[in-house]
């Protein structure tokens, strides 16, 4: 949102959506977390690297090394967004920045994942999902709508200030700050004070090593039920791409107030809060996939929706910014839309918890939500990627240019001439999508569906030597 409200195309946003991308691909390291630790420090919270003599990093050592590159980034990253007169957010540094960042936390998450399947008994792990849910809907509020809203000089002028003052309360650069020494100090109060319950953690759990844990984790990957799984979700949020990657965009770009936007969300908070209670109820039994399958069409209509609701408003915007109703129907459309996002979430969190063999619980968990999440991010990177070559653009004036490239638009109106959008690339990938949606819920839909009838020997681990 940053970015876009400092003008950058969407193929600076396609290439800077990477960034999400360690949580797709912390599979790869997965193992070393789960196989290498320090038994008396416990095996999540674990600093030990590969040896004895070269620390590493996992749960503990994971966050302080987040606490520090908060607090070094909080010093670069006015620099890298840009001035904002003539020079541009350099879109590759702030990929690469974050990407790191992203790395770290993914190794964090790696952590977690295993932690939930030792730390709850084996008829709540369905509920892990809960939590995990409860847990990203807080940092979602802190991180995002509370930022954007003391981010933004003209909502805090207007609600919080009684002079004017030409940036908001609290910039980027001292969040960054605030919240990284916070991760110094939590960390430090978790090393001290938590300790792991041995007689909860299945000696089972335990691996060779890591040799013994990467060939555990191909054998998961070959069995038929694991690759059905992975092939069928990595393309099952296809549907989804146009209007989880997009919509967001394209309202700031039709002059929504970016704030604005993250302030919708603070009605959500209690919803997305009580949803995942509601929810489990329903997927923490027997067949979770039935409530993905089911949310899935009103899902996918909801992006048709989206849609329509941003060719909407530039109709409705007056000189005094957006009318009331406008933001109700954002809202409303935006409360269903959370409703079959968690009941999805949701669902596939607790299949994966549901399956997941306990012999490598981290790995394997890992394993099927990093798939997950790859099947998400993929589609939205090639989604943001594809606005600017599926946009027709119809040049106006300036008779010598063109309007094919960002870069030739931008010659154009410097020669005087105009570049009008016939037809937006956005109206274009969501009909596509929503077309490609249905194609996989009514013909793979009912297979995927299937896998939660397979015997839980058909996800259990073959241990080999």
């Amino acid at each position: 949102l940053i970015l876009q409200s400092k003008s950058a195309s969407y193929t600076d946003q396609a290439f800077f959506s990477f960034v999400f991308w360690p949580f797709s691909l912390k599979l790869l390291w997965a193992p070393l977390v789960d196989a290498v630790y320090l038994r008396g420090f416990g095996r999540r919270k674990s600093w030990l690297g590969p040896t004895q003599y070269v620390p590493g990093s996992w749960l503990v050592a994971t966050q302080y090394a987040l606490g520090v590159f908060m607090i070094y980034m909080s010093t670069q990253v006015d620099v890298l967004l840009g001035d904002g007169e003539g020079r541009g957010p350099d879109v590759v540094a702030l990929t690469v920045t974050f990407f790191l960042f992203e790395f770290l936390a993914a190794t964090q998450d790696i952590a977690v994942d295993g932690w939930a399947l030792t730390m709850l008994s084996r008829e709540n792990v369905g509920y892990a999902s809960t939590c995990n849910s409860v847990g990203q809907t807080a940092g979602y509020f802190l991180g995002n709508v509370l930022f954007l809203a003391l981010e933004s000089a003209s909502f805090c002028n207007k609600y919080l200030r009684f002079q004017p003052q030409p940036q908001g309360i609290v910039t980027l650069s001292d969040f960054l700050f605030f919240w990284g020494a916070v991760f110094l100090i939590t960390t430090t109060l978790v090393a001290l004070l938590k300790k792991e319950n041995k007689e909860l953690t299945p000696t089972k759990e335990e691996t060779k090593g890591i040799t013994d844990t990467y060939r555990l984790l191909f054998s998961i990957i070959k069995m038929p039920a694991v690759l059905t799984f992975c092939l069928l979700i990595l393309t099952a949020k296809v549907g989804f791409s146009a209007a989880d990657a997009v919509t967001g965009l394209k309202l700031v770009e039709e002059g929504v107030p970016k704030e604005h936007l993250a302030l919708l969300a603070v009605p959500m908070v209690p919803l997305q809060i009580i949803l995942p209670l509601i929810i489990s109820k329903y997927t923490a039994g027997p067949q979770p996939l039935n409530t993905f399958y089911k949310a899935m069409p009103f899902r996918l209509l909801l992006g048709l929706e989206f849609a329509f609701l941003v060719w909407w408003t530039p109709t409705v915007k007056h000189e005094g910014g957006f009318p009331v109703y406008y933001y109700v129907v954002v809202l409303l459309s935006y409360a269903l839309h959370q409703i079959t996002l968690y009941s999805m979430y949701v669902a596939i969190m607790a299949f994966n918890a549901k399956v997941s063999d306990p012999l490598i619980g981290g790995t394997y968990m890992t394993l099927l939500n990093t798939v997950s999440n790859l099947g998400g991010n993929w589609p939205s990177t090639v989604a943001l990627w594809l606005v600017d070559p599926l946009t027709v653009k119809e040049r106006v004036g300036a008779q010598e240019q063109t309007c094919g490239t960002t870069v030739a638009a931008e010659l154009c109106t410097k020669a005087g001439g105009a570049c009008v959008t016939t037809l937006d690339g956005y109206y274009v990938e969501s009909v596509i999508c929503v077309i490609l949606g249905f194609g996989w819920w009514f013909l793979l839909g009912p297979k995927f569906k299937k896998l939660q009838d397979e015997g839980q020997s058909s996800w259990k681990c073959k241990r080999t030597n």
